[in-house]
C-alpha cells in the first residue's frame, strides 16, 4: 500500500441530483475526464496502490437535495473492501432520527465513520442540540470528519450559492467539540483557510484532534502549514486528496515537492490514518 487518502468523495448513482454538485466543483477546480462509477474509481485507486476512505453527505435540510444513503455507500465499501472502507453521513438537523441512522450504519452497515460538512448542512456543530451526534460517535467508537474553511461548493456563483463560510471555522466550533468530548476523534478536513493558524492551534492544544490535508496542492500550502508538517504536528496530519476536487496523483507528485524527512512523509501518507482508523 503506497498511501491512505482519507478524503475520497464517491461516484454517485447515475442521474442522481448530487452528482451535479461534483461536477460544477470539479469544474472550478479544472478537473476533466473524471471516473464517474464506482468500478472506474476502484480501478483507479487500486491502480495507484492507495486505499480511500469513501463517503458522500447529507445536506438534504439545507439543500432539498437527496442524501444517496449510507446504504449506496457501504455497498461500494463491501464490493471493493481491498480498497475502500466507508463513513456514513447523516442530516444534523433530524435529530434523534440521524443518531438512529448512525448507530445502523455503524453496526449493521459497518461504516467506519462519520462526515459532515457544517457549510452545506448549515449548523454550527458545537450547538448542544447536535451533542447526541458527538456521542454517539464516541460511544462507537468512530472518528467524525468535518469540512473546515472555505469551499468549492457554491464558489464564483452569486453569493456563493447561498452557502455561508461561517459554520466552519476551527475556533470555537470544533474546538468546543473537542474540549467537551475528549474521547471523539476529530479530523478537520482540508487546510482551513482563512482560520489556518486556528486550525493549527486545535489540532496542537487538543490531543483527540486531526487534519486531513486534501483540497489543497501541496505546493500551495502556507509556510506555516509546512512548519507544523515537520515538527509538532507531523503526528497529526493526513494524507486526503478531496478526489474528484483534487486527484491523489496529483497531490502526491507535488507532494514529493516539499522538503520532508522520509520517517515524516511515512507518517502523513500512512502511519497516521492507520492508527485512527485502525486499520
Amino acid at each position: 500500500m503506497k498511501a491512505i487518502d482519507v478524503h475520497v468523495h464517491v461516484p454517485d448513482p447515475p442521474g442522481h441530483p448530487a452528482a451535479k454538485e461534483k461536477e460544477d466543483m470539479a469544474a472550478y477546480f479544472g478537473m476533466k475526464d473524471l471516473p464517474k462509477t464506482p468500478e472506474a474509481l476502484y480501478e483507479k485507486y487500486k491502480a495507484l496502490d492507495i486505499f480511500g476512505v469513501i463517503f458522500s453527505i447529507d445536506a438534504e435540510s439545507n439543500t432539498g437535495v437527496p442524501y444517496i444513503g449510507n446504504d449506496y455507500v457501504a455497498e461500494v465499501a463491501h464490493k471493493y473492501a481491498d480498497q475502500f472502507i466507508g463513513f456514513a453521513s447523516v442530516d444534523p438537523w433530524k435529530g434523534k432520527t440521524a443518531v438512529q441512522e448512525l448507530h445502523r450504519s455503524v453496526k449493521e452497515l459497518g461504516l467506519r465513520g462519520l462526515k459532515l460538512h457544517p457549510t452545506t448542512q448549515a449548523f454550527f456543530p458545537n450547538d448542544p442540540q447536535f451533542y447526541p451526534l458527538w456521542e454517539a460517535c464516541a460511544d462507537l467508537g468512530i472518528p467524525v470528519l468535518f469540512h473546515s474553511g472555505q469551499t468549492g461548493v457554491g464558489a464564483r456563483e452569486p453569493g456563493g450559492g447561498g452557502f455561508k463560510l461561517k459554520y466552519c471555522q476551527p475556533i470555537p466550533y470544533i474546538d468546543d467539540i473537542a474540549a467537551d468530548f475528549p474521547t471523539l476523534t476529530i479530523i478537520m478536513a482540508h487546510p482551513a483557510v482563512p482560520w489556518q493558524e486556528e486550525q493549527l492551534s486545535v489540532a496542537l492544544h487538543k490531543q483527540n484532534v486531526y487534519i486531513d490535508l486534501s483540497g489543497w496542492s501541496p505546493k500551495y500550502f502556507r509556510p506555516i502549514l509546512q512548519q507544523y508538517m515537520k515538527s509538532l504536528l507531523q503526528d497529526k496530519v493526513l494524507f486526503g486528496s478531496d478526489y474528484p476536487v483534487l486527484m491523489p496523483e496529483r497531490w502526491l507528485k507535488d507532494f514529493e515537492t516539499l522538503e520532508l524527512k522520509d520517517e515524516v512523509r511515512q507518517k502523513i501518507l500512512l502511519d497516521n490514518a492507520r492508527k485512527i482508523l485502525k486499520l
